[in-house]
């Protein structure tokens, strides 16, 4: 993409400015061009979405509509994805900073396999009936109503379509908020949408900020029947606060500081380069890394010395060149709360082994781009080790003992994921058992079985969302019983 790209919302079957005409830009994190112009929204502008939402799924046929159709439609959304593939992945990967071998062979197929699962999975999920005697029993599954998607900027059009497609498939509508960092891919997805035939009104999209702006109406106004959050525990928390008032369901996907055990018996062919992708895949922005590496003393010299080695070698570029394994952080703002828990955790007794300082060579210098980072010397008790940093930075912790690897993994308010290394079966097992997480990784990481449960424990979340749990959430689920007429 080498022209401005000027978003609006998409409103009903309107694209529209900001109701008050204000606009913010976004600019390529890379070195710092305008990539376009997005309106900033205002509560109005969130009020009026939640009306056409409200209307589409009140009057319009989509929440009545046969599934196959829906599903023949959502599927058709996904093939004119599927063509733009190579588009909203350089879209992607400009707007967020995400490397284009990311954008282009994991995260933009995934968006359009999200569709596609949850159009497939509404036919094909099971249902209950009980019958006793002269009564027969039954669930009906009808949507819930109107949903607001609040999405994050990290993985932007990924995780807004993990909203949008079970929503959408149950014959629900919505109304998404993407990041005010990354609103592009959901103004491009928007209309590859409504050219492959979605209704006006099914999906709307408003951009902005939080608070009382924009998405202020998305999570207190009384016409809102569900709300999806993926974001820090901080506005999630607030987040719950206002759907309260209300009573409206909320699931929440938040933060994460997730232990990645080594075990001394693990291969450490598979485990050091996992483990490398587990903190630095994404450039470090993903709420799944495993950002407390964990390794069983007798053999933490020898990896924590490998590990080091391979982190300084990643490049860190450009993200449009496919040789770049670590693009730019976000913006400014986030790259200096980074910096800053590196140096607290010098503060706090931690030794840097590699990375530490921004860089500011000529060819990093425009953006905004931090290496790959290591310390040791910290403690579970330390800020740096138990707060997280959302950056390329990995804290290292010695352990002796499967119960003392246990107990350091559980001590944390988060819990959302976890990874561990070991060629033992037993352990795997007992680990996963006891690990206070969401989603446990054994000797793998990042895989996705989309009918899987997935969300966390503590402040890492509420709720879950995946195959029968997103059926859960996003419709009424509704018992039915029958007494019938004897011979």
């Amino acid at each position: 993409m080498t022209t401005q790209f000027d978003a609006a919302h998409l409103i009903g079957d309107k694209w529209l400015p900001a109701s008050d005409g204000a606009t913010f830009e976004t600019r390529d994190p890379h070195d710092g061009s305008l990539l376009g112009t997005v309106p900033k929204g205002t509560a109005a502008d969130g009020e009026a979405a939640i009306t056409a939402a409200r209307s589409a799924f009140d009057d319009g046929p989509w929440s009545t509509m046969a599934p196959k159709e829906r599903a023949r439609i959502l599927h058709a959304v996904a093939d004119n994805l599927d063509a733009h593939r190579e588009e909203l992945a350089q879209l992607e990967t400009r707007d967020g900073g995400k490397t284009i071998t990311q954008s282009l062979h994991a995260e933009i197929p995934r968006v359009a396999h999200n569709l596609r699962f949850f159009a497939d999975y509404v036919s094909m999920a099971a249902n209950e009936a009980y019958p006793d005697g002269d009564l027969l029993s039954y669930v009906l599954y009808p949507p819930a109503g109107v949903v607001s998607a609040i999405s994050p900027w990290n993985a932007p059009l990924m995780l807004a379509t993990w909203k949008i497609a079970p929503a959408l498939a149950f014959g629900n509508t919505v109304v998404l908020k993407p990041a005010p960092q990354t609103p592009l891919t959901a103004h491009r997805f928007a209309e590859l949408a409504l050219e492959a035939g979605l209704p006006p009104g099914v999906l709307n999209v408003v951009h902005g900020f939080g608070g009382e702006a924009v998405a202020g109406p998305l999570t207190s106004d009384r016409r809102v029947d569900r709300i999806t959050f993926t974001g820090s525990s901080a506005t999630g928390v607030k987040i719950l606060q206002s759907a309260a008032l209300n009573h409206t369901p909320v699931s929440a996907e938040m933060g994460g500081k997730s232990a990645n055990i080594i075990f001394e018996d693990a291969d450490l062919d598979v485990a050091v380069p996992m483990s490398l992708r587990a903190i630095f895949g994404g450039n470090g922005q993903v709420c799944l890394s495993g950002s407390r590496l964990l390794v069983q003393n007798s053999i933490r010299e020898e990896f924590v010395a490998r590990f080091a080695e391979e982190a300084a070698k990643l490049t860190v570029g450009d993200p449009k060149d496919p040789d770049t394994f670590m693009g730019p952080l976000i913006e400014q703002r986030h790259l200096d709360k980074v910096h800053g828990y590196v140096e607290l955790a010098q503060s706090e007794g931690g030794k840097v082994l590699t990375g530490g300082e921004r860089l500011a060579d000529a060819s990093h210098s425009a953006g905004f781009y931090y290496p790959p980072t290591v310390i040791t010397g910290l403690t579970n008790e330390s800020r740096t080790a138990r707060e997280e940093i959302f950056g390329p930075v990995e804290t290292v912790l010695g352990f002796d003992t499967e119960e003392q690897a246990l107990a350091i993994t559980n001590d944390s308010p988060y819990g959302l994921a976890g990874m561990l290394f070991t060629q033992n079966l037993d352990r795997a097992h007992r680990m996963a058992a006891r690990w206070k997480a969401g989603t446990v990784w054994i000797n793998t990481f990042f895989e996705r079985d989309l009918r899987l449960p997935f969300g966390g424990e503590g402040i890492s979340g509420l709720g879950r969302e995946g195959g029968q749990y997103s059926r859960e959430f996003f419709t009424e689920p509704r018992a039915v019983t029958i007494r019938l007429r004897q011979a």
